[in-house]
């Protein structure tokens, strides 16, 4: 037998997304927390589990978690819908508008997995690339998201991988010029820019994505939507019936009883990224491109793909992406880890370069 015959012929060459599987080095490539879980709600979580939580299927809408996610917001349960990280959400969104015969419009560069999940549902993706300084091409991206094939537009603000953000009022802008979804991807919410929540009480076709895989649930994929309650409704009847499971619903409880602790966490993260952009900047070689997220896009003067197996084979891995192209293909992205990570990347960075250009 030969899979790749039965399967569907628009997916045969499909890219899919790829992690960095190393191990024994120091990870600054995928944007998670690099604090320690507080070991005081770790042991709360402990406390709470009992037996049916393994045995039992989980409440399938998450109401106990959805009621606090409500208070926080401000908005009611009725307008949120939790996914088994934010990625789910992309999928389900992608699902119930998009599918054969309509576009998705995704400003590039952007998250690798709005394209993907495009791809997969059958939605064709349509990028529109950014400015030089990775601000919205705003002109260009009308044209395209008022094509009547357009369902669903994907902004990531703070986006990935430039940590630039957009503001609302250019978001609500946008959003009243079009009839189609437009779906603001709030993942890094918390390390800087101004969140467009309040919209989605005045913009009936705004979606906000949230997730809590940047604070502290990576590991457990827990992610979250805000809508107008009309899209919330057809989004339930596409939605899997038991698509979060019980142990992370608790789990998330928990880190929102307890959000003071992450809080305080956040704040590092935020200290430490402007010190790492800081000392990134005394490095001639280096242009740093200034961050709302926990991580930093930079360009090399050289070969991207270089310097990252060299960092690699001193034991840092940061991110690249094989074949880049709208404007990264010179450039590296870093996680801010723990003050103590920083250092070492630092100093193996500079070990590598700085050598290098006393030799030219």
């Amino acid at each position: 037998m030969d899979a790749n015959k039965l399967m569907r012929d628009d997916l045969k060459d499909l890219v899919p997304y790829e992690p960095h599987p190393y191990s024994d080095v120091i990870k600054l490539d995928a944007n998670e927390n690099p604090h320690e879980f507080p070991p005081e709600v770790l042991n709360k979580i402990c406390f709470l589990l009992k037996g049916e939580i393994f045995t039992r299927y989980p409440d399938p809408m998450g109401d106990k978690l959805r009621g606090e996610i409500a208070k926080m917001t401000d908005m009611g349960i009725e307008n949120i819908i939790l996914g088994n990280g934010s990625d789910e959400l992309i999928q389900l969104i992608l699902q119930t508008f998009g599918g054969p015969g309509k576009r998705v419009v995704i400003p590039a560069p952007t998250f690798a997995m709005y394209k993907i999940h495009g791809q997969i549902t059958g939605t064709r993706p349509v990028e529109v690339l950014r400015n030089q300084d990775f601000s919205l091409n705003i002109e260009n991206l009308l044209k395209e998201m008022r094509n009547p094939e357009t369902g669903i537009t994907f902004i990531a603000s703070p986006n990935n991988p430039t940590g630039t953000a957009v503001p609302p009022e250019q978001i609500e802008s946008i959003t009243r010029k079009v009839e189609s979804l437009v779906v603001v991807d709030e993942a890094y919410i918390d390390f800087g820019g101004q969140t467009c929540l309040p919209l989605v009480k005045k913009c009936p076709n705004l979606i906000i994505l949230r997730t809590f895989s940047k604070i502290a649930l990576a590991g457990l994929r827990v992610g979250y939507l805000l809508a107008h309650r009309d899209v919330v409704v057809e989004l339930t009847k596409v939605k899997q019936p038991y698509n979060v499971n019980a142990f992370s619903q608790m789990a998330a409880v928990a880190v929102l009883d307890n959000w003071p602790l992450f809080r305080a966490q956040i704040e590092e993260i935020k200290s430490e990224r402007v010190r790492l952009e800081t000392e990134l900047e005394k490095i001639d070689d280096i242009t740093v491109i200034p961050s709302q997220a926990n991580f930093i896009l930079f360009r090399v003067r050289g070969p991207a793909g270089w310097l990252h197996s060299q960092l690699l084979e001193k034991g840092i891995l940061v991110r690249k992406k094989p074949g880049v192209t709208h404007g990264l293909e010179q450039c590296l992205r870093v996680t801010v880890g723990t003050r103590e990570e920083n250092d070492m990347f630092l100093e193996k960075i500079k070990e590598v370069l700085i050598p290098q250009k006393e030799m030219e």
